[in-house]
């Protein structure tokens, strides 16, 4: 559940705007690392202070600020107060749970999404708030933790490949977010082999823990698509190039990414249906072994029963029981029970029950 509802019980009662972190990142300082580019000149560094990353804001290059942690409020608050940053955005990027948005302000554009990652040990999914600011010739990013998705932006950065060192920072914000959500293929490619994996389990073994793996799939892709659904709006508010900070010829990339939202939706849907059936083939599969297990049991208890009748009625020792004088009795009635249970056996299997 705590995936779903994060606590927030450490702002009740505080004003609109305070700055409270609620991540579990303790007292550890951020990590801050720049990458500041244009089409000839790249300089890439991590910074100790959130100073350093100050001068940054009016130069002419493109400016990538990324902020791993929320704990440092301190620095986050003067990062906001310098770049001009509205407070109740400022909260918001320290408040994990925020559901995916775009807020566009004059001279920034805010942007909550959700990078996941698939566990294949637990056989669960992990969701990391990920808050992107875009500005005038600046690209903020906020992480919970260290540790993303961006390995191959910043590659695409620092050779120069493709058109993202000719681009602005609306062009970088486009990359970010294709990245997340080339993310999401990944995540359910992995979610889609453990569906398999529980397909087989399910037909050749369906055990109690099985069940539970299928239940942790399901809620995985509830998860998921709630993290998911909101971001299509988030992109087509991009694509339409209200905003000035965004440039006409990035919209249709955006555009592009959107479309890349959809097919993760249906990919979802997909694994939800398969998720749904595995639970009725599990339930079934289980059904049919207890039929077995009861068949097997009839049975032997059709068989054994008119055997226990005949049993029982020679086990009464009444006196005058004329069988009890036979000579061969025993044997006799040995092969009368034999006979009878042979031909229950024939059978049952010409009735093909066995």
């Amino acid at each position: 559940m705590s995936r779903f509802v994060k606590k927030a019980s450490k702002k009740k009662g505080l004003p609109p705007g305070t700055l409270v972190s609620v991540s579990d990142g303790g007292d550890e300082r951020i990590k801050i690392r720049i990458i500041d580019y244009d089409s000839n000149d790249l300089e890439e560094r991590e910074i100790d202070s959130i100073a350093d990353a100050f001068p940054f804001k009016d130069t002419p290059t493109v400016t990538w600020v990324n902020i791993d942690g929320l704990s440092d409020i301190d620095s986050i608050e003067r990062l906001g107060n310098q770049f001009g940053i509205h407070s109740l955005v400022l909260e918001d990027i320290v408040s994990l749970g925020q559901r995916p948005k775009l807020e566009d302000f004059d001279d920034h554009i805010f942007i909550v999404c959700k990078m996941l990652e698939f566990d294949k040990e637990v056989r669960e999914t992990r969701s990391e708030q990920l808050s992107i600011l875009i500005g005038k010739n600046y690209v903020i990013s906020f992480q919970e933790r260290v540790g993303d998705v961006f390995d191959h932006v910043r590659e695409r950065i620092r050779k120069g490949k493709g058109k993202i060192r000719k681009k602005g920072p609306d062009y970088l914000a486009y990359a970010l977010l294709d990245a997340v959500v080339d993310n999401y293929f990944t995540v359910l490619e992995r979610i889609g082999e453990t569906v398999e994996d529980m397909e087989d389990e399910v037909l050749d073994n369906p055990v109690p823990k099985t069940l539970q793996a299928v239940h942790r799939v399901k809620a995985d892709l509830v998860f998921i698509r709630k993290s998911i659904w909101p971001l299509r709006e988030v992109l087509n508010g991009l694509s339409r190039g209200d905003s000035q900070l965004i440039q006409e010829a990035t919209c249709i990339y955006f555009r592009d990414v959107q479309d890349h939202t959809v097919q993760v939706m249906d990919s979802v849907e997909a694994l939800k249906d398969m998720s749904g059936g595995l639970l009725d083939t599990y339930l079934s599969s289980v059904s049919n072994r207890m039929n077995e297990v009861m068949k097997v049991l009839t049975i032997f208890a059709s068989i054994f029963i008119p055997l226990t009748f005949v049993a029982g009625v020679y086990g009464m020792n009444f006196e005058y029981m004329p069988e009890l004088k036979w000579k061969q009795g025993y044997f006799i009635v040995w092969g009368i029970m034999l006979f009878m249970g042979a031909s229950m056996l024939l059978y049952f299997k010409r009735r093909r029950w066995i």
